[in-house]
């Protein structure tokens, strides 16, 4: 009897324990919490130094991460978003749902200046269409991908921060022709998907000749199965940059925990992480801390990236030219 009594008691106080145990809640991507993404070694490396639970949510792709914080409004259950980028951070903004960071950005290694004091950048890139290097005729620019029999497959840019990425490179490249491209391009989409991941597997499965990824995916192939089978096809008329970040709400209710969490985002142990798992530029490490194999990668001659009032400003503009040219 005193041996069950007594397990009893140590069974209801590390009930109690666990029950004192803050629990950070983070929405971000799918990609971002899958078993090969970087969420778990993240979570493992966070939850060493915080004393706390650290539960990734994933929410769709990028972009259906700020539709799902703005139809729960005050009432979501996320203390932290992460995986917008600077084509949606004007209108996270104006949803009036995040609250002032309050980290001392030091470390940062981006191509651009950062004074945002709301989202802080976790890791960068650049947008590309990835090919097999085999492809007979790899188009290098929009026009000549537009002229060609080229299959592609891409994200829908309502739900998905390459879709919308992809819209944007468009208007910044080609600013009032941006319609003819689209018309142009609209016989060469096979499908457009949701998020990154499935049109990625389509590519992959054989379904279409070209992706929209990044410049950094063939990286994946080349380090992590020793595959260099893949490439990023180089467009003259530069390459659209993505910035992505991460923000606390206004409404968490694990304030002070979040902001943990942000200025560990710029430390080693989760920076050193991002460029073999999520597959991006880290966004506080520098460029010779990069592993092997990323020296293969194109560089784009022309960087391009549109601040975020303008891209917002823009945004439905795009997104009729773009329904408009896939409708006919």
């Amino acid at each position: 009897m005193k041996q069950t009594i007594i397990a009893t008691g140590i069974s209801l106080l590390a009930s109690m324990a666990w029950a004192d145990t803050p629990v950070l809640t983070i929405y971000t991507y799918d990609s971002f919490v899958s078993d090969w993404g970087p969420g778990p070694q993240i979570e493992a490396a966070f939850e060493e130094t915080c004393a706390c639970d650290l539960q990734f949510v994933g929410a769709g792709d990028g972009a259906a991460l700020l539709a799902r914080v703005r139809l729960e409004g005050e009432r979501s259950d996320a203390d932290l978003v992460l995986g917008l980028d600077t084509n949606l951070t004007d209108a996270a903004m104006q949803s009036g749902l995040f609250a002032p960071h309050g980290v001392t950005a030091e470390g940062l290694t981006l191509p651009i200046a950062w004074e945002d004091e709301t989202f802080l950048p976790f890791d960068w890139g650049y947008f590309a269409f990835v090919h097999n290097t085999d492809m007979a005729e790899v188009p290098a620019n929009f026009p000549a991908l537009a002229e060609s029999d080229a299959r592609i497959v891409i994200q829908d840019p309502r739900s998905s921060t390459p879709g919308l990425g992809l819209l944007m490179w468009v208007m910044a490249a080609h600013g009032e022709n941006a319609g003819a491209i689209w018309e142009g391009l609209a016989d060469n989409i096979v499908t457009v998907t949701p998020g990154w991941s499935e049109a990625y597997d389509l590519f992959l499965e054989g379904e279409a000749d070209m992706v929209l990824s990044y410049t950094t995916s063939p990286a994946y192939h080349l380090i992590a199965e020793e595959d260099p089978s893949k490439a990023a096809a180089a467009f003259d008329e530069g390459h659209y940059m993505q910035v992505e970040v991460a923000g606390v709400l206004a409404g968490a209710d694990q304030p002070d925990l979040a902001r943990d969490f942000l200025a560990f985002m710029l430390t080693p142990a989760f920076q050193e992480v991002i460029p073999t798992t999520n597959w991006m530029y880290p966004a506080a490490l520098p460029p010779e801390a990069l592993p092997e194999g990323f020296e293969t990668l194109i560089q784009p001659d022309t960087a391009l990236l549109l601040d975020p009032v303008t891209a917002a400003a823009i945004r439905e503009e795009a997104l009729e030219i773009w329904r408009s040219a896939l409708s006919r």
